[in-house]
């Protein structure tokens, strides 16, 4: 669940550019279409972040950049890959004193451990090494590797320290990875900044994560939806202030004959998830519980997803299976 793991090829941004049919045009114009191709105008920026490609769909020329600066404020704190983030020395000291965005991210991170009965767990980062996924040299680990990872895995280990922002681990060698969670929260926080600077539409795809600020010229957002383990759109999205995110077995993965090993891996068994799900795309009101909500219903399968679905509101889930 590594940032550069868990790139999504489910949803593509696909902006249906159609004006419709019924126009209100300024008097004195001359040339309604020229005017109405300059204010319906979309400006759109892409830029490389969090391992993978980030793009901004905006009336607004401004939004790419704070979209973009915003998330990689989030990333320069959260990477586990990047060796001076909060994340990376929390992994090699045990403890460290966090910003209070670190601290907030972790801190849902254990609301989700615990709402999801341990399915959705930041601590899977052994795990994830051992498999592989965090430096793509991919194997099946023995039985007994998997046993001595399981050990520092689970969110119980994870103390959090409320009064002074300090993060600790209580078993030597417990490490967090955050990929299943931070492009969620990232998305977030550009969404706020852009409505701090009065921007209210804006496209935000995110490697196939999305947020849907608002909408485009009176019309959601249309987002098109490519077919799990297939390149062809099998239909869409219409979003106006959700996100929608996707986990699928087809996004990262390695074979060894007909054996398909996904990246999302079972927190309590230590092998990849093995729910009878191939896809689940979840649609919510932030880009934090989509995102956390598709690798935790990925884990648990359809049936016993129902009783975590059921606790949070304004959810629509997609599972292919």
């Amino acid at each position: 669940m590594a940032f550069g793991a868990k790139t999504r090829r489910y949803l593509i941004a696909f902006l249906i550019l159609g004006w419709g049919i019924t126009l209100i045009y300024p008097v004195g114009r001359t040339n309604p279409l020229k005017y109405l191709l300059k204010t319906k105008q979309l400006y759109r920026d892409n830029r490389l972040l969090m391992g993978t490609i980030w793009e901004v769909t905006s009336p607004n020329k401004q939004a790419g950049a704070i979209v973009f600066s915003e998330a990689s404020r989030v990333e320069q704190l959260l990477s586990k890959y990047i060796q001076g983030s909060e994340i990376s020395q929390l992994n090699r000291l045990g403890k460290l004193k966090v910003s209070a965005d670190t601290f907030y991210i972790i801190k849902k991170s254990q609301e989700f451990y615990h709402l999801s009965q341990g399915a959705f767990d930041i601590t899977v980062a052994p795990l994830v090494d051992l498999w592989g996924f965090t430096n793509q040299e991919f194997q099946v680990p023995s039985d007994d590797q998997i046993h001595a990872a399981l050990k520092l895995v689970g969110s119980d280990k994870i103390i959090l320290h409320e009064k002074d922002n300090v993060v600790e681990f209580n078993v030597l060698g417990t490490r967090i990875d955050l990929g299943a969670i931070a492009k969620g929260f990232a998305l977030d926080c550009a969404v706020k900044k852009l409505k701090e600077n009065n921007i209210n539409s804006c496209l935000i795809n995110a490697g196939g994560q999305v947020y849907a600020l608002g909408d485009k010229f009176g019309q959601n957002w249309k987002i098109a939806i490519q077919g799990a383990r297939k390149s062809e759109i099998t239909g869409t999205l219409k979003l106006k202030n959700k996100s929608a995110s996707t986990s699928g077995d087809y996004q990262q993965y390695f074979l060894i004959g007909n054996k398909r090993y996904c990246h999302i891996l079972n927190p309590k068994t230590g092998y990849p998830a093995e729910s009878g799900i191939i896809s689940v795309t979840v649609i919510a009101d932030s880009g934090l519980e989509a995102d956390a909500l598709s690798t935790a219903i990925f884990i648990l399968g359809k049936e016993k997803s129902k009783e975590l679905a059921a606790k949070f509101s304004n959810l629509e889930i997609k599972i292919t299976e």
